[in-house]
């Protein structure tokens, strides 16, 4: 009889491994890490047709005199940008706001695999960043919202607590309103908790609560005069996964913005923050999924039929095939939000350049960044100018020509232009890896038949900055969980 138990026991053990074991690998295939949440970019360059939300095709010339201009305003945001260890000045930002009248906000206004969303060039649109299509609210809206790497806040254009005609969507351009109302699973947060007025006053939470239950207010203002208004709230994001399948992403901070003005936001429906930060969208979904989000963006010259994606999570189970990755640190926290590297020098045809350490000092004056919501590369003086001097050379058998391209310091007439005799430039990590763009990232197409040197000359001392169009044609996850940085070559497709 005891025999007979312990055999019955030992069969029991053997069919509770099983189980275990089975559930496990379906617990562990189930689990975010193993995939990612995929979304797409669509980049949009057909110049000849007409947009569908009504904005007029502008000509490259007009495009880059544009991305220059915002890219130009995002340096001086960049620059101004405090050197912190820890937060506490946005605060004191938030209290001038106030002081000077500026409060106006209104009220109106786990799966098994990854997700992907689509992320559209906004260069059509006179700016230089990416679109993706996000699904917010029960039951899903979509709105088109601005991926960017230096912003902490999602926020979205929104109606909330409104009736009447005050609920009108407004003109054709902004036809896109997450309405609020309509979503089950919008909750907004107080303006008497310790979150509105401690956490998120870095995201420029305001301090006035006419009532203890009254949302927390928030106004966001750009330097190019751009500007945001609205309340925050906790939301849930539904994301199509790489296996086909959808998840919910839940108590996401969301800002629900009643009142935006300004050309950054025409064509878009809001910015998804994909800064570091306790509270941006990158930092929740990464969480989520594995630790990490990942893009890759194509040529910003790119037919309009052609997507790239966003990627949270593991890009195993995508289309995406870079080559293997190579890894370099993340600085994180240094130049909130940015997501800052640790570089030693550059080279341009195999000879690295004089440049002097200080340059790329995260933790003193200096510092890079790797930008998504900037399109040309930012060199602090002491970097640009031994750049441009090791590059010119190669371009003297064309005509240069004197064009209104603002910073752009050097453009040529590019009949007959031979990318291969530009030599290589080379940007060495301190830990040595490397990054080696393809010769159209920096030597850039500005209109047609004009090719300009993409560096922008940036005040010293100061943040240089690697931008998007230095990036496309590469492969980038942000592995914010293990603090790293992996790139790789990439066609970008899927």
């Amino acid at each position: 009889m005891v025999m007979c138990w312990q055999k019955r026991d030992f069969f029991l053990l053997i069919i509770l491994i099983f189980v275990a074991t089975n559930s496990g690998a379906k617990l562990v295939q189930g689990h975010e890490i193993s995939a990612g949440s995929k979304l797409e970019l669509i980049h949009r360059d057909d110049l000849l047709r007409n947009l569908q939300d009504g904005v007029n095709p502008v000509s490259t010339f007009q495009r880059i005199k544009q991305m220059l201009y915002h890219d130009t305003i995002r340096f001086r945001a960049i620059s101004s940008r405090p050197r912190l260890k820890h937060g506490g000045v946005s605060s004191i930002r938030r209290q001038a706001q106030e002081k000077t009248g500026y409060y106006q906000a209104s009220t109106n206004g786990g799966s098994s695999s990854g997700g992907e969303m689509p992320m559209n060039s906004g260069a059509d649109y006179g700016t230089g960043q990416y679109f993706v299509h996000l699904k917010v609210g029960t039951p899903a809206q979509k709105v088109t919202l601005i991926a960017d790497t230096g912003s902490e806040l999602t926020w979205t254009k929104c109606k909330y607590r409104c009736n009447g005609a005050q609920c009108g969507i407004g003109n054709s351009r902004n036809r896109r309103v997450f309405r609020a109302d309509d979503s089950s699973t919008f909750k907004t947060v107080t303006c008497s908790s310790s979150m509105c007025k401690i956490e998120l006053a870095n995201l420029f939470s305001l301090a006035q609560c006419p009532s203890p239950r009254d949302p927390c207010a928030y106004d966001y203002r750009y330097l190019d005069g751009s500007s945001t208004i609205g309340v925050f709230a906790n939301e849930t994001v539904t994301f199509s996964l790489t296996n086909g399948k959808k998840t919910r992403l839940e108590n996401v901070l969301v800002g629900c913005s009643g009142s935006s003005r300004g050309q950054s936001f025409e064509a878009a429906d809001g910015i998804i923050g994909l800064g570091y930060s306790n509270h941006s969208f990158a930092f929740k979904a990464a969480k989520r999924f594995g630790g990490k989000f990942s893009y890759c963006l194509v040529d910003h010259l790119s037919p309009k039929n052609v997507s790239s994606y966003l990627i949270f999570g593991s890009y195993y189970e995508t289309d995406i095939s870079p080559i293997k990755l190579q890894y370099t640190e993340l600085v994180l926290g240094v130049i909130p939000p940015f997501y800052a590297v640790n570089m030693k020098g550059m080279s341009i045809g195999g000879i690295l350049l004089e440049i002097p350490i200080e340059v790329w000092n995260v933790n003193g004056v200096g510092g890079v960044i790797v930008d998504s919501g900037s399109s040309l590369t930012f060199l602090t003086q002491p970097a640009y100018q031994p750049v441009m001097d090791a590059l010119k050379p190669s371009l003297s058998g064309y005509k240069t020509l004197n064009l209104d391209f603002g910073p752009l310091e050097y453009c040529f007439n590019s009949t007959g232009f031979d990318k291969s005799l530009v030599p290589r430039l080379v940007f060495h990590f301190a830990d040595g890896a490397i990054f080696e763009p393809p010769v159209k990232s920096y030597v850039i197409d500005a209109a047609t038949g004009v090719k300009c040197l993409g560096f922008v000359n940036a005040t010293w001392p100061g943040t240089s900055v690697i931008g998007n169009i230095m990036q496309q044609n590469n492969f980038w996850e942000f592995d914010i969980a293990k603090g790293r940085l992996g790139f790789a070559s990439s066609s970008c497709s899927s």
